[in-house]
Protein backbone atom coordinates (compact mmCIF):
# COMPACT_ATOMS: atom_id res chain seq x y z
CA UNK A 1 0.00 0.00 0.00
CA UNK A 2 1.05 3.46 -0.73
CA UNK A 3 1.24 6.10 2.03
CA UNK A 4 1.94 9.57 2.27
CA UNK A 5 2.74 10.58 6.11
CA UNK A 6 1.88 13.65 7.67
CA UNK A 7 5.57 14.92 7.27
CA UNK A 8 5.46 14.01 3.70
CA UNK A 9 2.83 16.44 3.31
CA UNK A 10 2.46 20.21 2.85
CA UNK A 11 0.10 22.99 3.61
CA UNK A 12 -2.08 22.24 0.59
CA UNK A 13 -2.72 18.66 0.96
CA UNK A 14 -0.44 17.03 -1.31
CA UNK A 15 2.31 14.86 -0.99
CA UNK A 16 6.02 15.99 -1.26
CA UNK A 17 7.00 12.88 -2.95
CA UNK A 18 4.37 13.62 -5.70
CA UNK A 19 3.55 10.76 -7.70
CA UNK A 20 4.79 10.61 -11.64
CA UNK A 21 3.25 9.89 -14.65
CA UNK A 22 4.16 6.49 -15.42
CA UNK A 23 5.14 5.16 -12.37
CA UNK A 24 3.32 1.72 -10.34
CA UNK A 25 1.51 4.13 -7.83
CA UNK A 26 0.33 6.20 -10.59
CA UNK A 27 -1.23 3.58 -12.83
CA UNK A 28 -2.99 2.71 -9.42
CA UNK A 29 -4.38 6.09 -8.87
CA UNK A 30 -6.13 5.86 -12.25
CA UNK A 31 -7.04 1.94 -12.47
CA UNK A 32 -9.04 3.37 -9.03
CA UNK A 33 -10.06 7.18 -9.99
CA UNK A 34 -11.10 6.15 -13.51
CA UNK A 35 -12.87 2.73 -13.19
CA UNK A 36 -15.28 4.17 -9.72
CA UNK A 37 -15.83 7.79 -11.57
CA UNK A 38 -16.34 5.81 -14.91
CA UNK A 39 -18.93 3.63 -12.94
CA UNK A 40 -20.42 6.75 -11.77
CA UNK A 41 -20.96 8.38 -14.90
CA UNK A 42 -22.17 4.87 -16.53
CA UNK A 43 -25.05 4.80 -13.71
CA UNK A 44 -26.07 8.68 -15.28
CA UNK A 45 -26.29 7.04 -18.69
CA UNK A 46 -26.61 3.59 -19.28
CA UNK A 47 -30.02 3.72 -18.06
CA UNK A 48 -31.17 5.64 -20.98
CA UNK A 49 -31.27 2.85 -23.45
CA UNK A 50 -33.23 0.61 -21.02
CA UNK A 51 -35.52 3.42 -20.33
CA UNK A 52 -38.63 1.93 -22.84
CA UNK A 53 -37.85 -1.21 -21.33
CA UNK A 54 -38.20 -0.23 -17.69
CA UNK A 55 -41.56 2.18 -19.14
CA UNK A 56 -43.23 -0.37 -20.25
CA UNK A 57 -42.02 -3.22 -17.49
CA UNK A 58 -42.93 -0.94 -14.46
CA UNK A 59 -45.78 1.55 -16.39
CA UNK A 60 -44.08 4.75 -16.03
CA UNK A 61 -45.15 7.70 -18.08
CA UNK A 62 -42.20 10.68 -19.59
CA UNK A 63 -42.57 12.13 -16.12
CA UNK A 64 -41.52 8.61 -14.32
CA UNK A 65 -38.79 8.28 -16.58
CA UNK A 66 -37.71 11.96 -16.41
CA UNK A 67 -37.28 10.94 -12.01
CA UNK A 68 -35.87 7.44 -13.16
CA UNK A 69 -33.20 9.85 -14.25
CA UNK A 70 -33.19 12.77 -11.80
CA UNK A 71 -33.80 10.42 -8.79
CA UNK A 72 -30.01 9.95 -8.90
CA UNK A 73 -28.57 13.14 -10.20
CA UNK A 74 -30.92 14.70 -7.77
CA UNK A 75 -28.64 13.52 -4.64
CA UNK A 76 -25.70 13.24 -6.54
CA UNK A 77 -26.18 17.12 -7.23
CA UNK A 78 -26.85 18.16 -3.91
CA UNK A 79 -24.55 16.38 -2.50
CA UNK A 80 -21.49 16.19 -4.18
CA UNK A 81 -20.41 19.78 -2.62
CA UNK A 82 -19.99 17.92 0.94
CA UNK A 83 -18.93 15.16 -0.67
CA UNK A 84 -15.93 17.16 -1.69
CA UNK A 85 -15.21 18.24 1.77
CA UNK A 86 -15.47 15.41 3.46
CA UNK A 87 -12.46 14.46 1.68
CA UNK A 88 -10.46 17.57 2.35
CA UNK A 89 -11.44 16.65 5.90
CA UNK A 90 -11.41 12.96 6.85
CA UNK A 91 -9.01 11.77 3.64
CA UNK A 92 -9.71 11.66 0.39
CA UNK A 93 -8.99 7.88 -0.19
CA UNK A 94 -11.36 7.38 2.48
CA UNK A 95 -13.98 8.82 1.65
CA UNK A 96 -13.65 7.86 -2.09
CA UNK A 97 -13.91 4.40 -0.77
CA UNK A 98 -16.99 5.12 1.63
CA UNK A 99 -18.20 6.30 -1.50
CA UNK A 100 -17.45 3.47 -3.64
CA UNK A 101 -19.10 0.96 -1.37
CA UNK A 102 -22.13 2.76 -0.79
CA UNK A 103 -23.03 3.19 -4.57
CA UNK A 104 -22.77 -0.83 -4.72
CA UNK A 105 -24.94 -0.96 -2.04
CA UNK A 106 -27.65 1.08 -3.69
CA UNK A 107 -26.76 -0.35 -7.12
CA UNK A 108 -28.18 -3.52 -5.93
CA UNK A 109 -31.49 -2.20 -4.55
CA UNK A 110 -32.14 -0.82 -8.04
CA UNK A 111 -31.67 -4.33 -9.79
CA UNK A 112 -33.71 -5.50 -6.90
CA UNK A 113 -36.56 -2.75 -7.23
CA UNK A 114 -39.88 -4.44 -7.97
CA UNK A 115 -41.99 -0.78 -8.34
CA UNK A 116 -41.41 2.37 -9.84
CA UNK A 117 -41.25 4.09 -6.88
CA UNK A 118 -39.03 2.16 -5.38
CA UNK A 119 -36.47 2.20 -8.28
CA UNK A 120 -36.76 5.70 -8.18
CA UNK A 121 -35.75 5.92 -4.74
CA UNK A 122 -32.91 3.64 -4.83
CA UNK A 123 -31.49 5.96 -7.35
CA UNK A 124 -31.70 8.97 -4.86
CA UNK A 125 -29.56 6.09 -2.63
CA UNK A 126 -27.24 5.52 -5.41
CA UNK A 127 -26.90 9.28 -6.13
CA UNK A 128 -25.56 9.92 -2.44
CA UNK A 129 -22.63 7.08 -3.03
CA UNK A 130 -21.61 8.69 -6.27
CA UNK A 131 -21.59 12.32 -4.58
CA UNK A 132 -19.00 11.06 -2.08
CA UNK A 133 -16.62 8.79 -4.67
CA UNK A 134 -16.75 11.34 -7.81
CA UNK A 135 -15.56 14.47 -6.28
CA UNK A 136 -12.81 12.19 -4.31
CA UNK A 137 -11.24 10.64 -7.76
CA UNK A 138 -10.53 13.96 -9.17
CA UNK A 139 -8.82 15.53 -5.73
CA UNK A 140 -7.12 12.49 -5.42
CA UNK A 141 -5.46 12.82 -9.01
CA UNK A 142 -5.04 16.55 -8.79
CA UNK A 143 -3.20 16.13 -4.97
CA UNK A 144 -1.26 13.33 -5.65
CA UNK A 145 0.56 13.50 -9.11
CA UNK A 146 3.65 16.05 -9.79
CA UNK A 147 2.24 19.92 -11.03
CA UNK A 148 3.82 18.78 -14.49
CA UNK A 149 1.79 15.87 -14.52
CA UNK A 150 -1.28 16.89 -13.59
CA UNK A 151 -3.01 17.75 -16.63
CA UNK A 152 -1.73 15.07 -19.03
CA UNK A 153 -3.63 12.70 -15.83
CA UNK A 154 -6.65 14.81 -15.83
CA UNK A 155 -6.78 14.49 -19.12
CA UNK A 156 -6.21 10.56 -19.35
CA UNK A 157 -8.98 10.19 -16.24
CA UNK A 158 -11.31 12.49 -18.65
CA UNK A 159 -10.98 10.67 -21.67
CA UNK A 160 -11.28 7.10 -19.64
CA UNK A 161 -14.10 8.16 -17.37
CA UNK A 162 -16.06 9.97 -20.18
CA UNK A 163 -15.72 6.32 -22.36
CA UNK A 164 -17.52 5.05 -19.46
CA UNK A 165 -20.45 7.83 -19.71
CA UNK A 166 -20.43 7.22 -23.77
CA UNK A 167 -20.16 3.34 -23.74
CA UNK A 168 -23.30 3.20 -21.24
CA UNK A 169 -25.68 2.94 -24.11
CA UNK A 170 -24.26 0.33 -25.50
CA UNK A 171 -23.21 -1.63 -22.12
CA UNK A 172 -27.17 -1.19 -21.38
CA UNK A 173 -28.19 -2.88 -24.55
CA UNK A 174 -26.03 -5.66 -24.54
CA UNK A 175 -27.22 -6.40 -20.79
CA UNK A 176 -30.98 -5.83 -21.84
CA UNK A 177 -30.27 -7.71 -24.86
CA UNK A 178 -28.47 -10.78 -22.18
CA UNK A 179 -31.34 -10.72 -19.36
CA UNK A 180 -32.87 -8.15 -18.26
CA UNK A 181 -32.48 -4.36 -17.36
CA UNK A 182 -31.62 -5.12 -13.86
CA UNK A 183 -28.13 -5.97 -14.93
CA UNK A 184 -27.23 -2.39 -15.94
CA UNK A 185 -27.33 -2.04 -12.25
CA UNK A 186 -26.22 -5.69 -10.91
CA UNK A 187 -22.80 -5.04 -12.60
CA UNK A 188 -21.83 -2.44 -10.53
CA UNK A 189 -21.37 -4.57 -7.80
CA UNK A 190 -17.79 -6.45 -9.49
CA UNK A 191 -16.55 -3.29 -10.62
CA UNK A 192 -16.45 -1.83 -7.05
CA UNK A 193 -14.85 -4.76 -6.11
CA UNK A 194 -11.98 -4.09 -8.06
CA UNK A 195 -12.30 -0.16 -7.15
CA UNK A 196 -11.79 -1.50 -3.48
CA UNK A 197 -8.60 -3.31 -4.53
CA UNK A 198 -6.84 -0.43 -6.39
CA UNK A 199 -7.46 1.59 -3.58
CA UNK A 200 -5.57 0.30 -0.97
CA UNK A 201 -2.42 1.80 -3.53
CA UNK A 202 -3.27 5.05 -3.79
CA UNK A 203 -1.61 7.75 -1.15
CA UNK A 204 -4.21 9.53 1.55
CA UNK A 205 -3.86 13.18 0.96
CA UNK A 206 -6.24 15.46 2.91
CA UNK A 207 -6.84 19.65 3.37
CA UNK A 208 -4.71 19.75 6.76
CA UNK A 209 -6.62 23.10 7.21
CA UNK A 210 -9.84 21.63 7.11
CA UNK A 211 -11.39 21.75 10.58
CA UNK A 212 -14.91 22.01 12.26
CA UNK A 213 -18.06 20.79 11.87
CA UNK A 214 -19.83 19.53 8.80
CA UNK A 215 -22.04 21.79 6.99
CA UNK A 216 -25.78 19.91 7.81
CA UNK A 217 -27.84 22.97 7.34
CA UNK A 218 -25.93 23.74 3.53
CA UNK A 219 -26.56 19.64 2.47
CA UNK A 220 -30.52 19.95 3.69
CA UNK A 221 -31.00 23.58 1.93
CA UNK A 222 -29.65 22.75 -1.32
CA UNK A 223 -30.84 19.16 -1.22
CA UNK A 224 -34.65 20.59 -0.82
CA UNK A 225 -34.09 23.36 -3.17
CA UNK A 226 -33.15 21.52 -5.92
CA UNK A 227 -35.72 18.98 -5.07
CA UNK A 228 -38.45 21.33 -4.85
CA UNK A 229 -37.11 23.20 -8.38
CA UNK A 230 -36.84 20.09 -10.18
CA UNK A 231 -40.28 18.78 -9.24
CA UNK A 232 -41.75 21.76 -9.89
CA UNK A 233 -40.87 21.93 -13.41
CA UNK A 234 -41.92 18.47 -14.29
CA UNK A 235 -44.72 19.05 -12.74
CA UNK A 236 -45.44 21.90 -14.78
CA UNK A 237 -44.12 20.13 -17.93
CA UNK A 238 -46.57 17.29 -17.19
CA UNK A 239 -49.81 18.90 -16.27
CA UNK A 240 -48.77 22.38 -16.49
CA UNK A 241 -48.17 25.75 -13.81
CA UNK A 242 -50.60 24.42 -11.45
CA UNK A 243 -50.74 26.49 -7.92
CA UNK A 244 -49.27 22.96 -5.94
CA UNK A 245 -46.39 23.19 -8.81
CA UNK A 246 -45.59 26.93 -8.36
CA UNK A 247 -45.52 26.79 -4.59
CA UNK A 248 -43.61 23.58 -4.38
CA UNK A 249 -40.84 25.55 -7.24
CA UNK A 250 -41.20 28.91 -5.10
CA UNK A 251 -40.26 26.87 -1.94
CA UNK A 252 -37.31 25.46 -3.56
CA UNK A 253 -36.02 28.87 -4.76
CA UNK A 254 -36.16 29.80 -1.42
CA UNK A 255 -34.29 26.62 0.17
CA UNK A 256 -31.35 27.85 -2.54
CA UNK A 257 -31.51 31.32 -1.59
CA UNK A 258 -31.28 30.48 2.20
CA UNK A 259 -28.02 27.97 1.24
CA UNK A 260 -26.46 30.56 0.05
CA UNK A 261 -27.38 33.37 3.21
CA UNK A 262 -25.77 29.72 5.43
CA UNK A 263 -22.65 29.56 3.25
CA UNK A 264 -21.93 33.31 3.62
CA UNK A 265 -21.90 32.98 7.79
CA UNK A 266 -21.06 29.44 8.15
CA UNK A 267 -17.74 28.81 10.18
CA UNK A 268 -16.90 26.01 7.72
CA UNK A 269 -19.26 26.30 4.69
CA UNK A 270 -19.61 22.95 2.41
CA UNK A 271 -19.18 25.52 -0.24
CA UNK A 272 -16.64 28.55 0.84
CA UNK A 273 -18.11 31.16 -1.43
CA UNK A 274 -14.69 32.93 -1.62
CA UNK A 275 -13.75 30.06 -4.15
CA UNK A 276 -15.91 32.14 -7.01
CA UNK A 277 -13.96 35.26 -6.25
CA UNK A 278 -11.84 33.57 -8.89
CA UNK A 279 -12.53 34.63 -12.67
CA UNK A 280 -11.41 31.82 -13.88
CA UNK A 281 -13.13 29.39 -11.84
CA UNK A 282 -16.62 31.06 -11.94
CA UNK A 283 -16.25 31.44 -15.93
CA UNK A 284 -15.32 27.70 -16.29
CA UNK A 285 -18.37 26.77 -14.21
CA UNK A 286 -20.61 29.11 -16.40
CA UNK A 287 -19.52 27.20 -19.25
CA UNK A 288 -19.84 23.46 -17.71
CA UNK A 289 -23.47 24.48 -17.36
CA UNK A 290 -24.06 25.39 -20.85
CA UNK A 291 -22.22 22.59 -22.18
CA UNK A 292 -23.56 19.62 -20.00
CA UNK A 293 -26.78 21.49 -20.13
CA UNK A 294 -27.20 20.24 -23.80
CA UNK A 295 -25.31 17.01 -23.40
CA UNK A 296 -27.36 15.49 -20.58
CA UNK A 297 -30.65 16.06 -23.20
CA UNK A 298 -28.74 14.39 -25.83
CA UNK A 299 -27.56 11.19 -24.05
CA UNK A 300 -31.71 11.23 -22.31
CA UNK A 301 -33.94 10.91 -25.66
CA UNK A 302 -30.81 10.21 -28.40
CA UNK A 303 -31.07 6.50 -27.92
CA UNK A 304 -34.53 6.46 -27.22
CA UNK A 305 -34.84 8.17 -30.65
CA UNK A 306 -33.33 5.55 -32.46
CA UNK A 307 -35.17 2.52 -31.13
CA UNK A 308 -38.96 4.09 -31.35
CA UNK A 309 -38.16 6.15 -34.67
CA UNK A 310 -35.38 4.61 -35.97
CA UNK A 311 -36.57 0.87 -34.73
CA UNK A 312 -33.03 -0.35 -33.36
CA UNK A 313 -33.09 -3.07 -31.14
CA UNK A 314 -31.33 -2.10 -27.48
CA UNK A 315 -27.96 -3.37 -28.36
CA UNK A 316 -28.34 -1.59 -31.91
CA UNK A 317 -29.04 1.63 -30.19
CA UNK A 318 -25.69 0.84 -28.16
CA UNK A 319 -23.53 0.22 -31.25
CA UNK A 320 -24.85 3.41 -32.61
CA UNK A 321 -22.88 5.75 -30.24
CA UNK A 322 -19.68 3.84 -30.28
CA UNK A 323 -18.08 6.93 -32.68
CA UNK A 324 -18.44 8.80 -29.56
CA UNK A 325 -16.64 6.61 -27.43
CA UNK A 326 -13.54 5.94 -29.96
CA UNK A 327 -13.01 9.59 -30.63
CA UNK A 328 -13.20 9.76 -26.51
CA UNK A 329 -10.65 7.38 -25.77
CA UNK A 330 -8.24 7.85 -28.58
CA UNK A 331 -8.58 12.03 -28.11
CA UNK A 332 -8.55 13.67 -25.06
CA UNK A 333 -5.64 12.75 -23.31
CA UNK A 334 -4.34 14.47 -26.54
CA UNK A 335 -6.85 17.98 -25.59
CA UNK A 336 -5.48 18.26 -21.91
CA UNK A 337 -2.03 18.19 -23.27
CA UNK A 338 -3.05 20.50 -26.09
CA UNK A 339 -4.89 22.74 -23.83
CA UNK A 340 -1.94 22.78 -21.31
CA UNK A 341 0.45 23.93 -24.45
CA UNK A 342 -1.79 27.00 -25.66
CA UNK A 343 -4.19 27.65 -22.60
CA UNK A 344 -7.73 26.45 -22.70
CA UNK A 345 -9.29 29.16 -23.88
CA UNK A 346 -9.75 28.07 -27.68
CA UNK A 347 -10.06 24.32 -27.26
CA UNK A 348 -13.38 24.97 -25.16
CA UNK A 349 -14.36 27.62 -27.40
CA UNK A 350 -14.05 25.69 -30.30
CA UNK A 351 -15.35 22.45 -28.67
CA UNK A 352 -18.40 23.85 -27.02
CA UNK A 353 -19.36 25.60 -30.81
CA UNK A 354 -18.67 21.29 -31.84
CA UNK A 355 -21.09 19.85 -29.46
CA UNK A 356 -23.40 22.71 -30.80
CA UNK A 357 -23.43 21.94 -34.47
CA UNK A 358 -23.34 18.33 -33.34
CA UNK A 359 -26.78 18.52 -31.69
CA UNK A 360 -28.19 20.25 -34.70
CA UNK A 361 -27.24 17.77 -36.56
CA UNK A 362 -28.70 15.38 -34.70
CA UNK A 363 -32.21 17.24 -34.54
CA UNK A 364 -32.14 15.85 -38.24
CA UNK A 365 -32.40 12.32 -37.07
CA UNK A 366 -36.52 11.40 -37.86
CA UNK A 367 -38.30 7.59 -39.10
CA UNK A 368 -36.29 6.63 -42.62
CA UNK A 369 -33.17 8.33 -41.74
CA UNK A 370 -29.88 6.27 -42.63
CA UNK A 371 -27.39 5.87 -40.64
CA UNK A 372 -24.69 6.49 -42.62
CA UNK A 373 -25.80 9.37 -43.96
CA UNK A 374 -27.29 11.43 -41.16
CA UNK A 375 -26.40 10.10 -37.50
CA UNK A 376 -22.73 8.84 -38.35
CA UNK A 377 -21.69 12.50 -39.06
CA UNK A 378 -23.57 14.04 -36.48
CA UNK A 379 -22.11 11.99 -34.07
CA UNK A 380 -19.29 12.68 -35.17
CA UNK A 381 -19.01 16.41 -34.68
CA UNK A 382 -20.80 16.28 -31.65
CA UNK A 383 -17.83 13.22 -30.25
CA UNK A 384 -15.16 15.72 -31.51
CA UNK A 385 -16.82 18.66 -29.63
CA UNK A 386 -16.28 16.79 -26.08
CA UNK A 387 -13.34 15.67 -26.67
CA UNK A 388 -11.82 19.59 -27.26
CA UNK A 389 -13.99 20.66 -24.31
CA UNK A 390 -14.06 18.02 -21.51
CA UNK A 391 -10.28 17.71 -20.44
CA UNK A 392 -9.31 21.49 -20.87
CA UNK A 393 -12.35 22.53 -18.72
CA UNK A 394 -11.75 19.87 -16.13
CA UNK A 395 -8.36 20.74 -15.30
CA UNK A 396 -8.92 24.38 -16.00
CA UNK A 397 -11.54 24.43 -12.79
CA UNK A 398 -8.99 22.70 -10.73
CA UNK A 399 -5.96 24.67 -11.77
CA UNK A 400 -7.91 27.87 -10.73
CA UNK A 401 -8.53 27.14 -7.16
CA UNK A 402 -5.54 25.77 -4.72
CA UNK A 403 -4.76 22.01 -4.17
CA UNK A 404 -5.89 22.54 -0.36
CA UNK A 405 -9.36 23.14 -2.24
CA UNK A 406 -8.92 20.40 -4.69
CA UNK A 407 -12.47 18.45 -3.33
CA UNK A 408 -14.41 21.57 -3.01
CA UNK A 409 -13.14 22.58 -6.31
CA UNK A 410 -14.20 18.84 -8.03
CA UNK A 411 -17.37 19.30 -6.26
CA UNK A 412 -18.78 22.38 -7.31
CA UNK A 413 -18.05 21.22 -10.94
CA UNK A 414 -19.39 17.83 -10.29
CA UNK A 415 -22.21 20.12 -8.88
CA UNK A 416 -22.73 22.34 -11.94
CA UNK A 417 -22.35 19.83 -14.59
CA UNK A 418 -25.22 17.25 -12.76
CA UNK A 419 -27.58 20.38 -12.00
CA UNK A 420 -27.36 21.27 -15.52
CA UNK A 421 -28.14 17.70 -17.19
CA UNK A 422 -30.93 18.09 -14.05
CA UNK A 423 -32.41 20.89 -15.07
CA UNK A 424 -32.20 20.32 -18.26
CA UNK A 425 -33.98 17.31 -18.35
CA UNK A 426 -36.58 18.93 -15.97
CA UNK A 427 -37.33 21.88 -18.38
CA UNK A 428 -36.75 20.68 -21.97
CA UNK A 429 -39.11 17.45 -22.62
CA UNK A 430 -42.20 19.55 -21.59
CA UNK A 431 -41.33 22.92 -23.52
CA UNK A 432 -41.09 20.23 -26.58
CA UNK A 433 -44.17 18.75 -25.87
CA UNK A 434 -42.86 15.20 -24.54
CA UNK A 435 -45.05 14.45 -22.14
CA UNK A 436 -47.26 12.12 -20.73
CA UNK A 437 -47.32 8.72 -23.23
CA UNK A 438 -45.37 10.48 -25.91
CA UNK A 439 -42.20 8.54 -25.65
CA UNK A 440 -44.60 5.41 -27.59
CA UNK A 441 -46.16 7.52 -30.07
CA UNK A 442 -43.51 7.96 -32.86
CA UNK A 443 -45.38 10.58 -34.38
CA UNK A 444 -45.11 12.85 -31.09
CA UNK A 445 -42.08 11.74 -29.92
CA UNK A 446 -40.08 12.88 -33.58
CA UNK A 447 -41.53 16.55 -33.18
CA UNK A 448 -40.61 16.94 -29.76
CA UNK A 449 -36.90 15.31 -30.26
CA UNK A 450 -36.29 18.03 -32.81
CA UNK A 451 -37.40 20.89 -31.15
CA UNK A 452 -35.47 19.05 -27.78
CA UNK A 453 -32.38 19.63 -29.98
CA UNK A 454 -32.87 22.28 -31.49
CA UNK A 455 -33.47 24.25 -27.92
CA UNK A 456 -30.38 21.98 -26.41
CA UNK A 457 -28.01 23.73 -29.13
CA UNK A 458 -28.28 26.43 -28.31
CA UNK A 459 -27.12 25.83 -24.72
CA UNK A 460 -23.44 24.54 -25.76
CA UNK A 461 -23.13 27.40 -28.32
CA UNK A 462 -23.65 30.23 -25.15
CA UNK A 463 -21.26 28.04 -23.81
CA UNK A 464 -18.87 28.53 -26.87
CA UNK A 465 -19.39 32.43 -26.21
CA UNK A 466 -18.89 32.32 -22.47
CA UNK A 467 -15.47 30.34 -22.91
CA UNK A 468 -13.80 32.66 -25.69
CA UNK A 469 -14.95 35.85 -23.92
CA UNK A 470 -13.88 35.07 -20.42
CA UNK A 471 -11.46 31.93 -19.96
CA UNK A 472 -7.91 33.31 -19.89
CA UNK A 473 -4.87 31.21 -20.78
CA UNK A 474 -3.49 30.89 -17.78
CA UNK A 475 -0.52 28.71 -17.13
CA UNK A 476 -0.38 26.48 -14.26
CA UNK A 477 0.52 28.40 -11.11
CA UNK A 478 1.86 29.02 -7.90
CA UNK A 479 -1.10 28.98 -5.74
CA UNK A 480 0.08 26.78 -2.75
CA UNK A 481 3.60 28.23 -2.20
CA UNK A 482 2.49 32.16 -2.01
CA UNK A 483 1.58 33.84 1.29
CA UNK A 484 -1.87 35.15 2.07
CA UNK A 485 -1.00 38.47 1.74
CA UNK A 486 0.90 38.47 -1.39
CA UNK A 487 -1.04 38.77 -4.90
CA UNK A 488 0.36 40.97 -8.08
CA UNK A 489 0.98 40.34 -11.13
CA UNK A 490 3.39 37.65 -10.67
CA UNK A 491 1.83 35.87 -7.44
CA UNK A 492 -1.53 34.76 -6.41
CA UNK A 493 -3.41 32.58 -3.57
CA UNK A 494 -5.36 30.24 -2.10
CA UNK A 495 -8.69 30.22 -4.50
CA UNK A 496 -7.90 33.33 -6.43
CA UNK A 497 -6.39 32.05 -9.35
CA UNK A 498 -3.61 32.19 -11.69
CA UNK A 499 -3.21 36.14 -13.06
CA UNK A 500 -2.58 36.12 -16.96
CA UNK A 501 1.03 34.87 -17.83
CA UNK A 502 3.62 37.28 -18.97
CA UNK A 503 5.09 36.28 -22.22
CA UNK A 504 8.64 34.87 -20.37
CA UNK A 505 6.43 32.84 -18.57
CA UNK A 506 5.01 31.35 -21.98
CA UNK A 507 8.14 30.74 -23.80
CA UNK A 508 9.75 29.03 -20.27
CA UNK A 509 6.82 26.95 -20.26
CA UNK A 510 6.90 25.47 -23.65
CA UNK A 511 10.82 24.89 -23.50
CA UNK A 512 9.74 23.01 -20.11
CA UNK A 513 7.21 21.11 -21.79
CA UNK A 514 9.12 20.10 -24.92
Amino acid sequence: MVKVTGAQRNSSGIGQDAVAWGSPAARWILVATVLASGMAFLDATVVNVALPTIGAELDASVAGLQWILSGYTLTLASLILIGGALGDRFGRRRVFLVGTVWFAAASLLCGLAPTLSMLVAARALQGLGGALLTPGSLAIIQASFAPRDRARAVGAWSGLAGVAAAIGPFVGGWLIGAGSWRLIFLINLPLAAVVAMASRHVPETRNPSSVGGIDVAGAVLTTAGLAGVTWALIEGGERGASGRALAVGAAGLAALAGFVAVERRASHPMLPLDIFRSRQFTAANLVTFAVYAGMGMTFFLLVVNFQQLLGYSPMQAGIATLPVTALMLALSARAGMLADRIGPRMPMTIGSAAVAAGLVLLSRVQAGTTYLGTVLPALVVFGLGLTLTVAPLTATVLAAAATRFAGVASGVNNAVSRGAGLIAIAVIPGFAGLTGEAYRDPVAFAAGFRTAMLVSATLPAIGAGLAFLLIRNELPGRADSCPASKLDRRHYCAVDGAPLATKRDAVEATRSAA
